[in-house]
């Protein structure tokens, strides 16, 4: 049974959190339409689609959207506990530190669950189905390789420059202007007309290009060639191999996963289980990283906390690339960050806990 001062947390961190997801969700979605209707105004997307693509990308991202907000809302409930010196009542009447970590696990149980479905059922799903319509996007238009009529499209840091006057429904191009400084000498070459394609297992894009002229040599240098052509074929940058093969899995099913030797696959099912997990681990570092008391200073634990939020949401791509190269073995996972900063966090705050210092008075004696 909770007592009064639990369904009293309960409810405050209830109130906070709800307050905090939601915002988060519509700057989501509101960015993700913004997407969405863009590609419906160039014909990449139907009308008629814009709601399910929206929802299945919605679904996708929900799981990585609860962790933080779960970290923010308890900062900002014990913030506010401590403010009112609520805390040092709790302590007066024997609700201590760990009454508070109870009340705090109780309510990230139900939660971790939650975001479990979302990590390991809802997220592939909408992976599955978001490509589906990304390859029905590509047969519709070509803004899937950023290609726009009437518009300069870079790649390569600036290197390669790609300008078509008109572009249809069918991926051709009128009017085309491609400049590569990749090569030695740099190239020029201007087409009339040309074809777009795009090969959706390797990634490999490229442009058939008719009736045009190809120039190698340096701007403002007589020593240059000239040839024309009937054919021209010019491969833009493929998407790398590691890019296709994550989206690939990041469609697959959980049970697809579990005990599987690929390093890919181990490192895309810790990507799915540190969401889940992650609200464990920050439940057992907020409170900590608050001041208890309004009469302490509370700046460098503030400072911690956000160093502790930005490092905890980036090492977890770190650990997951490490993984994938081989960088770490496979007995340790993608989910060792979470036990490291738990255990750093401990320790640079463990000279101001009490019973430290008692320990150490001890010791001295």
């Amino acid at each position: 049974m909770l007592g009064v001062a639990d369904r009293y947390l309960f409810a405050e961190m209830t109130k906070v959190f709800s307050a905090i997801i939601l915002t988060l969700l519509m700057i989501m979605v509101s960015m993700l339409l913004l997407r969405t209707l863009e590609d419906v105004n160039l014909g990449a997307l139907g009308s008629d689609a814009v709601l399910r693509f929206l929802g299945l990308q919605v679904l996708r991202d929900t799981a990585r959207l609860l962790p933080p907000a779960f970290f923010i809302a308890a900062l900002v409930t014990l913030g506010r506990l401590a403010r009112d010196s609520e805390l040092i009542a709790f302590r007066a009447c024997g609700f201590g530190p760990a009454r508070l970590y109870r009340a705090f696990l109780l309510f990230a149980v139900p939660l971790s669950l939650v975001t479990g479905w979302f990590a390991l059922v809802g997220q592939p799903y909408a992976s599955l189905h978001i490509q589906m319509i990304e390859d029905t996007k590509g047969e519709r238009s070509t803004q899937v390789a950023g290609l726009r009529a009437g518009r300069f499209y870079q790649q390569d840091d600036g290197n390669i420059t790609f300008y078509a006057a008109s572009i249809d429904d069918s991926n051709r191009f009128e009017g085309i202007f491609i400049q590569d400084r990749r090569a030695d000498p740099p190239r020029l070459i201007i087409s009339s007309r040309g074809v777009y394609q795009r090969d959706r297992n390797t990634g490999e894009q490229r442009v058939i290009l008719e009736e045009g002229r190809r120039y190698d040599g340096n701007p403002g240098s007589a020593d240059y060639s000239l040839a024309e052509f009937d054919r021209y074929t010019y491969f833009l940058a493929p998407e790398s191999e590691t890019e296709v093969e994550r989206r690939r899995r990041a469609a697959l099913p959980t049970r697809e996963l579990i005990g599987s030797d690929s390093l890919l696959d181990r490192a895309e099912l810790g990507h799915r289980l540190a969401a889940p997990v992650a609200i464990y681990t920050l439940a057992l570092l907020a409170i900590p990283l608050t001041t208890l008391s309004p009469r302490q200073r509370g700046t460098g634990r503030l400072m911690l906390a956000f160093l502790t939020y930005f490092a905890f949401f980036n090492l977890q791509h770190l650990a997951e690339n490490w993984l994938e190269t081989g960088v770490t073995p496979t007995w340790m996972g993608v989910l060792w960050y979470q036990l490291a900063i738990l255990l750093l966090v401990y320790l640079s705050l463990a000279s101001s806990s009490f019973q430290v210092r008692q320990l150490l008075g001890r010791l001295r004696r």
